[in-house]
Formats: C-alpha cells, structure tokens, sequence
C-alpha cells in the first residue's frame, strides 16, 4: 500500500515560539527512527532558521512571501517536489507569524486532491504574554489575526507561561477555550511539552473534528465568544497589523495585502561588535517587531543565532554547516529601512577603525 505521508502544521504570530517548538519536533521524529522534512516559510529575503538548521533535514524554502497568499500556489508543488525527492515519513509546515492558518489549510487540502498526504494537526504556538496585551485593548488586525489562529487550531501551545501571573493564567485559558473549545491547551516555557501527548490522535477524533469544522464553517465557535467586537471581525482575513483600522474588511489577498508588513535584509560584509549591535538592538524602535539573524563577533570566536521578539534579544551560539553569510532580517510596520541601513553600516565602520 503506498505511503501517507502525515503532515503538521505549524501556525503562530510571530516570536511566539514556532521554530522553538519545531527543532523539538525534528529531534522526536529523528529518535523514533523516522526522516523529517520541513518547509518553511518566511517574508524576508533570507531564511535564518533554515540556514542554521541541521543539514540532515530536507527543507524547502518559500521565500519573499506568504505561504497563505502572495505564494500560496506554490506550496502544493513544493510538498510535492519534497515527496518525491526526499520521500519523507513526515513533514512539518512552520508558516510564517502572519499567515492566516485557514489558507494554509485550504492550500493543503488541494495538496491532497493528487498527493498522498494527511493533514494531522494544525498546531498553533501562542505568545501568553502578547495575547493578554492585546486582550486588554481588544481591537486591532493583530488581535483579530491571532483569534483566527487561535481557532483553527486542532492543538494548542499557550507558551511563555513563565512571563504571566497565575491570576493572568487563568484568563489566558479561559479566553483561549471560549475562543476554541475543541482544541487541547498545553501550557508551556520555551515549548517545553510531552510532545506525545500533543501530537497523539484523540480518540474521540476531536483533532479530525476540529480541522473539518474550522474549514466548513465557524459558526459553533462564534456562539462560544461572547465578545461581539471581536465577533464582528472573525472573518477579516486580512494580514494588516494597523490598529487604527479596526472595522477595515479586506478579504483580498493580492501582492498589497501584507504592505503593513516590512522585512529588510542586511549582509555583513564582517564580523561586528557584540556590545555595539547590542545597543544598536536596544535602540531599535518599536515599530521593528522581529528580527533575527547569523553573526560573527570580532570580540568573540563564535558565530551566534540571534533572535528578537517584542523587545526582547536572545543569542545562541551555533556552528552552521556549509557557507552561511552573516546576516540579519527586520520584519515591522512602515519602519525606515534607510535609517537602519545606515545604523548598520556605522556598527560595520567602527568595527573596520577598532
């Protein structure tokens, strides 16, 4: 009989914990004896997990776009191609933050009407901390855009736990359930998780339900919210992030949809200093929501994965296989990419004079 190929999908705003959440996918299915596969989306120019990610894993790249829309016809073929290239036992589909999952779903689900493939779940990593300042205003297409990825989850991750309050807590869980009462929350720190536990089918085939219903209709879940604003706009697949536009209905997915969204891409030309970048990175304003990248230190001997979320910096230090450039990605709304550029290229100078 030939194979099914059984696909996760990876949905969550951006810095949420994704890529956290998929290496320790990777490294459960590599125990188990089985081959991985990952395709990967991102808006910018570069995929940075996807250059310091473990060769041994076949990826497929879907850069410059969103796998929901601007690429969405591409995804089909890119499963394909990684099918009949690497034959997988399993693929997982980090989406990129903004990705509304209810496109990626429809794009899978045309996947299968010619490959052999089974959507398992819809898993969706959610920001605690984020979630519950966003529920304080109420408004906005980021907040209705992570209620949207709330919903079509099959299974949930309610991570960074440790950065809320056990009163905070219990809010989080009862909005995320009154949001999706079908979907099992996880409660997590740094997607630390029984990954059995998440990825195990439900008896009752509550997961199978759950991605069924989500795709069909929504009706069930909006008589669950009792919160009519947010209500109003469950519809809104629309990627914009700009909360002075609270009632704007875009159903359209054309090249404009994501023009809130900025991504810049910069290459070092050689290694900087770690203590300047990080007072460049503290400086950045707050329009710069994410960046992440591959750098070189010319006060350290290391190369290190850097990441930025909300304010808050991380590095790791890491040794990337083959040839991977330094670089790093910015991804906000309507930031000015030319003072960037020139902060840049000053931390490059006064490297170059030290």
């Amino acid at each position: 009989m030939e194979h099914v190929t059984p696909i996760y999908i990876l949905s969550g705003f951006l810095g949420s914990g994704k890529t956290t959440l998929l290496s320790r996918l990777i490294a459960s299915f590599k125990q188990q004896g089985l081959r991985p596969a990952i395709v990967m989306n991102e808006i910018g120019e570069v995929n940075i997990e996807g250059l310091a990610a473990d060769e041994a894993v076949p990826t497929a790249e879907m850069l410059s776009g969103c796998i929901c829309c601007t690429i969405r016809s591409d995804l089909s073929s890119e499963i394909a191609m990684l099918i009949q290239r690497e034959q997988p036992d399993v693929i997982v589909i980090e989406a990129t933050g903004i990705a509304n999952p209810m496109e990626i779903l429809d794009a899978a689900a045309e996947a299968s009407l010619y490959m052999r493939i089974d959507v398992k779940k819809l898993i969706t990593v959610v920001d605690a901390a984020h979630l519950l300042h966003l529920n304080i205003e109420q408004k906005g297409k980021t907040y209705r855009l992570m209620q949207e990825q709330i919903r079509a989850a099959s299974a949930l991750v309610l991570n960074k736990m440790d950065q809320v309050t056990d009163q905070d807590k219990e809010t989080l869980q009862q909005l995320v359930e009154r949001w999706n009462p079908y979907a099992p929350i996880m409660p997590a720190v740094r997607c630390d998780i029984k990954l059995e536990d998440l990825l195990q089918s439900d008896p009752q085939d509550r997961d199978e339900h759950s991605i069924v219903h989500n795709r069909e209709g929504r009706d069930a879940h909006e008589h669950t919210d009792k919160n009519k604003q947010a209500n109003s706009h469950a519809d809104d697949h629309s990627h914009a992030h700009d909360d002075n536009h609270e009632h704007d209905h875009d159903h359209t997915h054309d090249h404009g949809s994501h023009d809130h969204v900025m991504s810049y891409t910069y290459y070092f030309s050689h290694p900087v200093n770690s203590v300047e970048f990080e007072r460049l990175i503290a400086g950045l304003p707050r329009d710069v929501y994410r960046a992440k990248g591959i750098l070189t230190f010319s006060d350290t001997n290391s190369r290190f994965l850097f990441q930025y979320a909300f304010r808050e910096s991380d590095f790791m230090k890491i040794t990337p296989q083959g040839q991977v450039p330094d670089v790093v990605v910015f991804i906000g709304e309507h930031f000015q990419k030319s003072l960037l550029r020139e902060q840049l290229e000053q931390l490059e100078g006064k490297t170059s004079r030290a």
